[in-house]
């Protein structure tokens, strides 16, 4: 037999189709399983479940916020000499406590690289809602997959009630907003990024995107639809694709950064690496310093956009809400609530008129 047919025989195309599941698992599961190894080693069947748990997850959103969640119910348990699955309902219950007090890791100013303590203030709303909600899920996953019916010590822990009105993200006016984008043109410290952070800003906020979605992108990711310059965007919120328009003020200053480059990450760092959020929340730190704007991160930039088109005399909230990929217009509706608690407060006019009577008080 020939080296030919040995490479085309059955037998020899399924030795090439052999690999390791965890070859597949996307980066945060391989991430987790990595941590997990080094706690409990590789005999133990919790780093293999928690990793598939989190590639499970459609979203990389999701999988990077059930990931952090579960590291913080796995230090918990740990702390409580508990394999986390072992935990049972007192101690999960216990769990829900332990977050509303237990203050958070923070670096230590003028400490060794990387050197934490626990002095920060106790975990947020949110934060607690999606560590509950990451340790729930992992012990609906493991009934899926155990041979046994398991009961989710979670299901009759109480969660926090997150007001969905309400906002911890600085939302920026569009004043504000044309503000931070000429800082990012034209004043940015660091001249060589200029361009890079002006078509970044410009892109999250004319499509309306995610930071993640954007930073997933690639220049072949850029196309030609109807009339329309286009980014095909494959790591929607809950998965799926998407085409976006890119408006011309954006293209003309995307094109302009990327100088005639066709391939390679949208955003990239000066060595050809992908940007990553954490860069980008540093760039939108310094950019709102150095305009005179509250400190903000990447999060807030979509919510600004769908703000800002709400409130146009000619806006359609349901070409907003497919513009914004809500899958229910009460989520795009949502913003416009936050804006008017603020604008049409009452107490505007109960201030104005108290230090009307104040001042003709002084006279």
């Amino acid at each position: 037999m020939t080296a030919g047919a040995v490479e085309r025989s059955p037998r020899a195309t399924l030795a090439t189709l052999r690999r390791d599941p965890r070859d597949l698992w996307p980066e945060h599961a391989r991430k987790l399983y990595d941590f997990l190894v080094g706690l409990y080693g590789e005999d133990d069947v919790l780093p293999t479940l928690a990793a598939s748990w989190i590639a499970h997850q459609r979203s990389v959103n999701t999988q990077r916020a059930y990931a952090r969640g579960f590291r913080i119910f796995e230090e918990f348990a740990r702390e409580h000499c508990t394999h986390p699955m072992a935990v049972k309902f007192p101690l999960a219950d216990t769990f829900r406590l332990y977050l509303e007090t237990t203050p958070t890791w923070v670096r230590v100013k003028g400490g060794r690289r990387g050197e934490m303590v626990r002095a920060g203030k106790p975990y947020s709303d949110a934060s607690r809602a999606n560590a509950l909600s990451a340790a729930s899920s992992f012990f609906s996953y493991l009934d899926v997959v155990s041979d046994e019916p398991l009961k989710n010590p979670f299901d009759a822990v109480a969660r926090p009630y997150l007001d969905p009105d309400y906002s911890p993200t600085v939302g920026y006016t569009e004043e504000e907003w044309v503000t931070l984008v000429v800082t990012a043109r034209d004043h940015h410290r660091v001249a060589a990024y200029r361009k890079r952070a002006y078509a970044l800003l410009l892109l999250l906020y004319t499509c309306c995107l995610r930071i993640d979605s954007l930073l997933n992108a690639r220049v072949e990711d850029l196309g030609y639809d109807k009339g329309h310059r286009v980014l095909l965007l494959e790591k929607m919120k809950g998965g799926g694709r998407k085409k976006k328009p890119i408006p011309p003020v954006a293209w003309d200053a995307l094109q302009d950064y990327l100088g005639g480059r066709t391939e390679g990450w949208l955003f990239q760092t000066a060595t050809g690496g992908q940007l990553d959020e954490p860069a980008v929340w540093r760039l939108l730190q310094a950019l709102a310093k150095r305009a005179g704007l509250p400190p903000r991160g990447p999060h807030g930039t979509k919510g600004d956009a769908i703000t800002h088109a709400l409130a146009k005399k000619d806006a359609r909230p349901d070409k907003i809400q497919r513009w914004a990929d809500h899958k229910d217009s009460r989520t795009t509706q949502r913003y416009n609530r936050r804006k008017e608690l603020l604008d049409d407060s009452p107490g505007y006019s109960v201030g104005a008129d108290l230090a009307g009577a104040l001042q003709g008080g002084e006279g």
